[in-house]
């Protein structure tokens, strides 16, 4: 009696020739995945909207497209963490609050083109904050959630705002930013336990307080109107940085280097008092609780002294 061929096997159609057909059709597939891979990363590129940085950061890119919002209706939309900027443009202030020049920084968690920016330019940015020659202020975006689905952008951002209400934000941000996903199709930073096992590398940050916050999302309002107002600036992608106002992708031709960078805060600074950095500590402690509209003043870093070459 003849045998029933397998239930995975079309009638007619050989186990060889099957195997043949399957291994094809999953070629296709990863062909087909690789190739709407590769077209969102092109898509990514904006004209004119590149900083390409040389030096020690290398080449960059902007990652641009539709900046999701994230969250919902039922966020807490008047929570503010401590220090931090409302309005109609939120941000977080870093560095001495009266330095005599201003970074400001639009950037999503998940968005590679921003990492390649952070781990270039840090040491430079934060030579500068801690001098008192430079604040940095921090539009944190959805970009990547928008575009890509997921949640990641959003939590990875509340949990970053949560370690501002810890005096943390600096040290988190740059933990994220160096343990970020290889691929922005991988929505890691959704997982919330991820995120409190990443901020065991910040000393004191992991606290009862930082954990319920990053669970509760207390910031995804914040985040929410900061993303809103990204989508209303025009810029077009991530990451945007302004140098007192100026774009710096539109400077030097778009090769604006971490030695560009020194060389045009300190130029600004040039006769002029630097702003006032504590001796201690990473930030001043404001007087109002987490949650509340905070004073307006910057998180402050620990004194030093920039090169001036």
């Amino acid at each position: 009696m003849r045998g029933h061929p397998s239930a995975s096997l079309s009638r007619g159609v050989s186990p060889k020739n099957h195997d043949r057909r399957s291994a094809r059709e999953r070629l296709q597939a990863q062909r087909a995945k690789e190739h709407a891979r590769s077209r969102r990363r092109r898509q990514a590129v904006v004209a004119g909207s590149v900083l390409a940085v040389l030096g020690a950061a290398g080449g960059l890119a902007v990652w641009a497209a539709t900046a999701g919002s994230g969250g919902s209706s039922s966020d807490n939309e008047t929570a503010r963490p401590r220090q931090a900027t409302g309005g109609d443009r939120p941000a977080v202030p870093v560095g001495a609050p009266d330095a005599p020049s201003t970074l400001t920084v639009w950037e999503d968690f998940r968005c590679p083109a921003c990492q390649q920016f952070e781990v270039g330019f840090r040491p430079v940015i934060h030579e500068l904050e801690d001098a008192g020659h430079l604040k940095a202020e921090y539009h944190l975006v959805t970009i990547i959630d928008g575009n890509t689905g997921g949640q990641g952008s959003l939590n990875a951002a509340n949990a970053a705002l949560c370690a501002q209400d810890a005096g943390r934000f600096r040290e988190y941000h740059d933990v994220l930013y160096s343990n970020q996903p290889k691929d922005e199709l991988d929505d890691k930073f959704a997982d919330k336990q991820h995120l409190i096992k990443l901020a065991g590398k910040v000393k004191g940050l992991v606290t009862p307080a930082f954990t319920q916050c990053v669970n509760d999302g207390r910031y995804n309002g914040f985040v929410r109107k900061s993303s809103e107002a990204f989508s209303r600036s025009g810029y077009g992608g991530t990451p945007t940085v302004l140098l007192n106002g100026k774009n710096l992708a539109k400077e030097k031709n778009g090769h604006f280097t971490p030695k560009d960078l020194r060389k045009a805060v300190l130029a600004a600074s040039k006769g002029k008092q630097p702003g006032k950095v504590p001796t201690t500590g990473t930030s001043t402690a404001p007087s109002t609780t987490p949650g509340t509209a905070p004073s307006t003043g910057a998180s402050h870093r620990t004194g030093g002294s920039p090169e001036d070459s």
